[in-house]
């Protein structure tokens, strides 16, 4: 199927198309026209990609991930790397929790002082 056609089924701009078969993590034949072939098992592959991506993955590990399961063990087995990679992305995600944390406790203080202040300002209109 042609570029226009896999971005069709999958949703997938070609432009990404493209990116992932640059990035190696997508595959395609090239015709003697110098357009692109991809069979269907590339519907499959641009789903998965889609999947890690909405994880929050980058391409690099993403592309990681396929070999691994490319490679890899059987369906019932997993991949070392792949639960590594989950791990360190859990990690990631927990760490900037902590600092939106710490940003939110702030501004909520700073609304609080800021209410009294106007509260203040109020009170000393009445006198």
């Amino acid at each position: 199927m042609k570029i226009s056609e896999l971005s069709r089924i999958t949703g997938v701009s070609t432009r990404s198309i493209r990116h992932y078969e640059k990035k190696k993590i997508v595959t395609a034949v090239r015709l003697e026209n110098d357009y692109r072939e991809f069979d269907y098992s590339a519907v499959k592959r641009i789903r998965t990609i889609q999947l890690y991506l909405g994880l929050g993955l980058t391409t690099e590990q993403i592309e990681e991930i396929l070999k691994c399961e490319d490679n890899g063990p059987s369906e019932y087995e997993f991949c070392e790397e792949m639960l590594e990679t989950y791990q360190e992305k859990l990690d990631q995600i927990n760490r900037q929790i902590n600092a939106l944390a710490v940003v939110k406790n702030r501004l909520e203080n700073q609304i609080i002082q800021t209410k009294e202040k106007g509260r203040l300002k109020d009170f000393s209109l009445l006198r």
